[in-house]
């Protein structure tokens, strides 16, 4: 390469350089602090209608796999049906299932929050399963022995006692929905995720977005944590000592 083709590159990485400097930090699609600070406002509606779909979820897909945990520990047989249709419900892709229910719901809150719904089943139905078979059997008797009935045993001692594991379960499904729910914006539900994908390729954008979706992961999660120490005090005295 000889010396004036090698003198003009130069010269023109310079004025691009230059021209560059006069672009806003949006334009260079950079982390725009600015940005950020005078449209925090634009994100507390999408965020909202997330902690709904979060919470609705989650509260539903517990009534339901309470209830099943509850007929299953009494019908054992119940336990491997129960478990294997709720697995299959958790391997249908969120599109998939959109794709299914828009044409019979229409677009909105409803047909966002039945699959993920769904999702939440198999994790919390297992959870509640384990801590009702992890009961100690001397636990029971002890129970039994006092004169309790099959309903006190259940409500007094067995659910109790399982607590730990529920309040596990319901950490996971919560902070899985969470994520899950940032693709209600496909069934027309809003969301955090039409925040990301409204504007996909904007860098502050995604970093708005995704930090509110992790923030709120860890605020749920920590709630639930809280919640679970203050139901189970005994929990806190074994960690103490």
């Amino acid at each position: 390469m000889s010396l004036a083709a090698a003198v003009g590159i130069v010269a023109q990485v310079q004025i691009h350089e230059r021209d560059s400097g006069h672009l806003s930090c949006v334009q260079r699609n950079g982390i725009c602090p600015s940005w950020i600070a005078s449209h925090l406002d634009d994100y507390l509606s999408p965020l909202w209608r997330h902690i709904e779909l979060t919470l609705a979820s989650v509260a539903l897909g517990f009534a339901i796999a309470f209830a099943l945990a509850l007929v299953a520990h009494r019908r054992r047989w119940l336990n491997g049906p129960i478990v294997g249709i709720a697995g299959i419900l958790y391997t249908i892709p969120s599109l998939a299932a959109f794709a299914i229910l828009i044409p019979l719901l229409g677009f909105g809150f409803v047909t966002a929050l039945l699959p993920l719904t769904a999702y939440t089943l198999l994790i919390l139905f297992r959870n509640i399963m384990a801590g009702l078979d992890n009961v100690p059997a001397e636990a029971k008797d002890a129970a039994l022995g006092m004169g309790f009935t099959e309903r006190q045993l259940l409500w007094h001692v067995e659910l109790p006692l399982a607590l730990p594991e529920i309040f596990a379960g319901l950490r996971i499904a919560t902070t899985t929905t969470v994520g899950l729910a940032a693709l209600a914006f496909y069934a027309g539900a809003g969301g955090l995720g039409q925040s990301i994908l409204s504007d996909i390729a904007f860098k502050s954008n995604i970093l708005v977005a995704g930090l509110f979706c992790v923030a709120l992961a860890f605020v749920l999660d920590l709630a639930l944590l809280l919640a679970q120490r203050l139901l189970l005090p005994w929990q806190r005295v074994k960690v103490a000592t």
